[in-house]
């Protein structure tokens, strides 16, 4: 059975003394020292030439009101000022003069995912009105997951470890599943009870060469779309083990702290409708909180505390943001992640579901938010209750053991979507090596 070698060696790849040898010398601090450093990689002079493009004068009282109001993204490290990599463009998303000021040179146009999603949304939403089911327009997509190590970071002859991310088979968006190649003999394929869907492989450093994994597999995804109305919509069953699961506090990006039940309250609390409670989460959050580029997700201590303090967040960090304030009004919800694989526009994604009693998990991709190029009041709201044909799901949780179990930190604590790599020597970050999608699109 392939990856049967692999489990058996598995027991005696590292033994005890290796590893309280490396938990001896690992130090998370000087981890996540060296991650922020990779982070906030830019000088302000750096930062000010982006900006010089749209505003030529930009002066120091700026860059300073900027920084207060969250717009412009800084840390001291070692102590000197260092912005984050994607400050620059991050400021023109974030602040409304700005943003008008880059609209005026450079006009606005539609995003791909956009203009793909134009097409597929009222097409989902005519078949669900059709067949009278939610799971409709299927995709079905070949795709070639390819991680690259590079040259020379793993000395010759050590095992490199790699996991790579592989859509799950255990939902019903996501249908037909089906390996064909592995750049290796030998590979194990995580079951569905793994929040991270992955597929492992290893194989030894070669001197000057990079260390190549690969894998390609075919797969359906189908868009979905619940037209709820709320008068519909029935009490929880608040005693069920579905309930009490995912309504609860997840460490440590989904906790009950006192900002996070005060505000949950001034938006809920005098509405009894779980659906309605759901939709005012989302338009809340749509309205006050932009998309913009993240920083690593294992450097912030928690994640919705974060998107409120800074006032934005990328699509995983804004569900988070959701979730969290779904679960303390009492709304079972989770989290899920993977990629976005429209064609033109792939990228790293993440979305929620949320749990209604007698209809099941329905999905909504917060930061997607209220669309724009919407031709009806429902498909300005798709998003709430409805997810494009276009998804590689991967995660249903966050933070979760990957399989076969990993020995070092991951460099995704939270997610898992780039791929995570190690050998015996620890774990290697994403500095360290690449990855690409090639999606071939077979319908």
């Amino acid at each position: 059975m392939r990856g049967l070698l692999y489990i058996m060696a598995c027991l005696v790849l590292v033994s005890a003394c290796q590893r309280n040898s490396a938990s001896q010398t690992y130090s998370w601090e000087q981890d996540l020292h060296q991650r922020l450093l990779t982070d906030f990689c830019l000088t302000e002079s750096q930062v000010k030439d982006y900006i010089r493009k749209y505003i030529p004068d930009v002066t120091d009282e700026q860059m300073r009101a900027w920084e207060h109001d969250k717009v412009l993204e800084c840390m001291e490290l070692d102590g000197e000022k260092r912005y984050f990599r994607n400050a620059g463009p991050n400021l023109f998303r974030l602040d409304p003069t700005c943003r008008d000021i880059k609209v005026a040179r450079e006009g606005s146009v539609a995003s791909v995912t956009e203009q793909v999603d134009s097409e597929n949304i009222p097409e989902i939403m005519a078949a669900v009105r059709q067949d009278g089911t939610p799971i409709v327009a299927p995709r079905r997509m070949r795709v070639t997951y390819t991680l690259t190590v590079d040259t020379n970071v793993v000395p010759a002859g050590k095992i490199v470890r790699c996991w790579l991310p592989y859509p799950r088979t255990d939902h019903p968006r996501q249908r037909d599943v089906k390996l064909l190649v592995t750049s290796e003999p030998e590979y194990v394929l995580a079951s569905a009870g793994y929040s991270h869907s992955t597929l492992y492989m290893e194989k030894r450093a070669v001197a000057g060469c990079p260390t190549v994994f690969s894998e390609t597999f075919e797969y359906t995804s189908y868009g979905e779309w619940h037209p709820i109305r709320a008068e519909e919509v029935k009490p929880y069953h608040t005693d069920s083990p579905l309930y009490k699961e995912f309504t609860a506090e997840r460490k440590q990006h989904v906790v009950f702290t006192p900002q996070l039940r005060s505000l949950a309250d001034s938006l809920t609390a005098d509405e009894p409708n779980p659906w309605l409670k759901v939709c005012r989460i989302f338009r809340w959050i749509h309205d006050h909180f932009p998309w913009a580029s993240a920083r690593e997700y294992s450097t912030i201590d928690n994640i919705p505390e974060y998107v409120l303090e800074n006032r934005h967040g990328d699509s995983g960090q804004l569900s988070l943001l959701f979730v969290a304030l779904c679960r303390v009004s009492g709304i079972p919800a989770r989290f899920q992640s993977g990629f976005m694989m429209h064609p033109g526009g792939w990228k790293q994604h993440g979305w929620a579901e949320i749990y209604l009693e007698d209809i099941g998990w329905i999905p909504v991709d917060q930061s997607l938010g209220i669309f724009p190029l919407a031709r009806s009041e429902e498909e300005k709201y798709f998003f709430c209750g409805g997810v494009d044909s276009w998804r590689m799901l991967v995660n249903q949780d966050y933070g979760m053991p990957l399989f076969p179990a990993k020995h070092y930190l991951r460099s995704e604590t939270v997610d898992f979507q780039h791929g995570e790599v190690e050998w015996e020597g620890g774990n290697l970050y994403i500095t360290d090596w690449d990855y690409d999608i090639e999606i071939e699109y077979l319908d």
